[in-house]
């Protein structure tokens, strides 16, 4: 399974690429998109939706997760981050993607062992876990640092279901005890 992370942003858009191979997680590719500053908005966001078709193209991703829409103070930045990630999920749904949308919180604490973790301890972890030479950018290691927790976290659901589903398989005298208590 190939997994396309993506860290929107209408100045720097960062994507990370993670592959599944057996129980590994292997590093594929990541970068930054980085939009031209002084342009208008829907200009950065037609550089965005080229850039992004691009990558599709390259590595032809399997999903793709997505960090959910939160609030900044800055109701003119939250917006604008909006307007960019309607982008993302138009163009991974044109392109017939899976996405998965993930909170910071749960990212931070699938990679670096808690919710409150810096980017600095994000970008550490996937430059350990990747064996990268240098660092790279924040809004590379969040794109895949959402990857890797797309890989880790994904089947959870699933997996308590069946859980679930295989409790009303018992045996009736069984069944009957579990329902007692």
């Amino acid at each position: 399974m190939l997994v396309l992370g993506l860290d929107p942003g209408t100045r720097h858009f960062g994507w990370g690429l993670v592959r599944r191979e057996a129980t590994r997680v292997k590093h594929v590719a990541h970068g930054v998109f980085t939009l031209p500053a002084q342009s208008p908005l829907a200009e950065r966001l037609v550089v965005l939706e080229k850039a992004l078709c691009d990558v599709l193209a390259t590595y032809k991703p399997n999903a793709a997760a997505v960090e959910t829409l939160f609030f900044h103070k800055d109701a003119q930045a939250a917006s604008k981050l909006g307007h960019a990630r309607g982008v993302v999920l138009l163009v991974l749904s044109r392109a017939e993607i899976a996405i998965a949308e993930y909170s910071p919180a749960l990212v931070k604490r699938t990679v670096a062992g808690r919710g409150a973790a810096d980017k600095r301890q994000v970008a550490l972890m996937m430059q350990a876990m990747f064996g990268l030479e240098t660092l790279p950018r924040a809004d590379a290691t969040d794109a895949l640092a959402l990857a890797v927790t797309h890989l880790r976290v994904a089947h959870l659901p699933t997996t308590v279901s069946s859980k679930r589903s295989r409790r009303t398989e018992l045996p009736a005298h069984l069944l009957a005890r579990v329902r007692a208590r």
